[in-house]
């Protein structure tokens, strides 16, 4: 779905009519802020009385208030991928707010208790969430890591208060290179401590998570080099036994792209290449073609083909320092730079886990959606979703994610006239007032 041409839109409102409620505000009692109708792009932005609009489905709805209200408000197993960044747990408070480390989990577990209950026996949390130190010491929280265990584990909060606990699918890693090197005075002042560039991100689900996920549908594209390796194998390089290890890479079944194993970025790039042999082991080369690659003297020639394709995986290099964004330059084209959100969720996160555990047409939620990424990828790979958010600004200013760019100009003109004429307004009452006071 690429554009919003009449078959595409067709084709869209066809899903979401299919895989009931048909418009997502069916799922709320509340009034949203706003919703949009379905479509891949342009002005799909509503707020009055034209929708829900009789052949185009309400595609997702953006609501201002207390997530664990509005939580309350949605049936039970009516979502299919909660998907979220919450404030991390930080001694410097950010300006969208934040909770001690100390006391995260209690108030975290306030929202996951009615994740759970509204998640499809099916369903995917996802959270993205960051580490912190301890006050006044350059040593780690483990706050993160005890959250982990107070949602899923056995011994947990979820599982001892409220006899219900989330299953750790997979842990994910969000490698971002650009982000600060701070704390400053064990970074950059004492020089005791490195750059803190990491990003945990948990993937529960509510039950085993065997229908819904497919790896296939994350692939990562073959190198040239890795095409050419399955095509041909090394027939130029037998080992002394003369066995022919080219069939273990003729006609593989992921004729699409490979697998995405764990953690490779981060072990390549942290000097561990030495090792390579134990890297070929886990993303699972054969032990016959390791064996030749070794006794021949070729483990680094294997690892250019075998690990290059694996370089984005589990970890996910993603440099979070967008600046020319169509939010962005919407912001400060309508003065708006205030309201921009200053912890924006990467596109690329939700994306991956949208396309993995959801298929079109399900509902996708973020319970912390600043300036709703979630909801503008969702709305862009056709499925139906729902926003919360508690800042009224963050919500008014994610309007700019669902409009196109001429109508977001025309608005800034228009607010200017009206400044403008306001302005005049002003002015002239001013200059009457003061020659009243002269008379």
């Amino acid at each position: 779905m690429d554009s919003d041409d009449g078959n595409t839109l067709d084709k869209l409102c066809g899903i979401l009519e299919r895989n009931p409620p048909r418009d997502a505000t069916e799922l709320m009692a509340s009034e949203p802020a706003f919703v949009t109708a379905a479509g891949i792009e342009g002005d799909l932005v509503r707020e009055d009385d034209s929708y829900p609009e009789p052949n185009r489905p309400v595609q997702g709805a953006s609501y201002c208030g207390d997530s664990r209200n509005l939580l309350e408000e949605l049936d039970d197993e009516s979502i299919d991928l909660v998907v979220t960044s919450p404030p991390f747990g930080l001694r410097n408070k950010k300006q969208y707010g934040n909770e001690d480390p100390e006391d995260y989990n209690e108030w975290f577990l306030q929202f996951a208790r009615e994740v759970y209950r509204v998640l499809d026996d099916e369903g995917s949390f996802v959270i993205d969430i960051g580490g912190g130190w301890e006050k006044g010491k350059p040593i780690r929280s483990l706050y993160h890591f005890k959250l982990l265990l107070e949602l899923a584990d056995e011994e947990g909060k979820m599982a001892t208060k409220w006899d219900k606990k989330f299953n750790l699918a997979q842990e994910f890693y969000w490698y971002n290179p650009a982000k600060l090197p701070t704390p400053a005075q064990w970074v950059t002042i004492d020089r005791i401590r490195l750059k803190d560039a990491v990003n945990h991100v948990w993937w529960f689900t509510k039950g085993e998570g065997r229908e819904k996920p497919d790896n296939r549908n994350v692939l990562k594209p073959y190198s040239d080099s890795q095409k050419h390796l399955m095509e041909n194998g090394y027939k130029s390089r037998l080992r002394p036994s003369e066995h022919d290890i080219s069939d273990k890479f003729d006609s593989p079944k992921q004729k699409d792209g490979a697998i995405r194993p764990n953690f490779w970025k981060v072990l390549y790039e942290a000097g561990h290449s030495q090792d390579l042999y134990h890297l070929l082991e886990t993303v699972d080369i054969p032990p016959e073609l390791m064996e030749v690659a070794l006794e021949n003297d070729l483990v680094e020639e294997l690892a250019d083909v075998a690990i290059n394709p694996y370089l984005e995986d589990e970890v996910r290099e993603v440099a979070n320092t967008r600046s020319q964004t169509k939010y962005i330059k919407a912001c400060k084209l309508h003065d708006r730079e205030d309201d921009i959100h200053p912890a924006r969720f990467p596109r690329e996160l939700p994306e991956f886990f949208i396309d993995f555990v959801t298929e079109p047409g399900d509902v996708v939620l973020d319970i912390f959606a600043g300036s709703n990424t979630v909801g503008q990828v969702a709305q862009q790979m056709g499925r139906k979703w729902l926003a919360f958010e508690f800042e009224e600004n963050y919500v008014e200013t994610s309007r700019f994610r669902f409009r196109s760019w001429d109508t977001i100009e025309q608005e800034a003109v228009e607010v200017d006239e009206e400044q403008q004429q306001l302005d005049e307004t002003v002015s002239e009452s001013q200059d009457e007032a003061a020659e009243t006071t002269l008379k």
